[in-house]
């Protein structure tokens, strides 16, 4: 196993508290630091699994505090919420980086996601960008007369 220097031990810790898997992080771990580990040493930064009991106190506070923050605006299915979804845009970016197409139709599908393509909201305003005047007006011209003959002639046919 790998001795690990503090930067990275955050990093790891971090990156477990906003829920990527051991195997993810190993990998990022390999790209941003340049360190091969394996997801086991990885896991031992995860305080809510049991190879992580022994976690420093400073380090599940971290992770508390980074999970909690990241979980602020997610809701029981995470690819509703805008915030995952633009990070698997990223993670998926980062993979297709050599591939110009993939690239630009992810970063579109991102930038898509962002400007609210995708929500099925919808904003309707008045004149000015004022509220919608709503009047219900009823103009009759009949007389009393023409009102009766209407009605009988309605009753008639029933």
């Amino acid at each position: 196993m790998a001795t690990l220097k503090e930067p990275v031990k955050i990093f790891i810790v971090q990156s477990l508290a906003c829920r990527d898997t051991p195997q993810e992080v190993a990998e990022l771990v390999k790209q941003e630091f340049k360190i091969s580990i394996d997801r086991v040493q990885v896991a031992a930064y995860d305080p809510t699994k049991a190879a992580g009991k022994n976690l420093s106190k400073k380090f599940v506070e971290l992770f508390h505090k980074t999970r909690a923050d990241f979980d602020a605006g997610l809701i029981d299915i995470p690819i509703a919420n805008k915030h995952y979804r633009l990070k698997q845009y990223q993670k998926q970016l980062e993979r297709n980086a050599k591939n110009t197409v993939m690239s630009l139709k992810i970063l579109e599908q991102a930038a898509k996601d962002c400007g609210g393509q995708f929500t099925n909201k919808q904003e309707i305003t008045g004149a000015g960008g004022g509220p919608i005047q709503n009047e219900n007006t009823v103009v009759v011209t009949a007389t009393d007369e023409q009102v009766r003959q209407a009605i009988n002639e309605l009753e008639s046919e029933y």
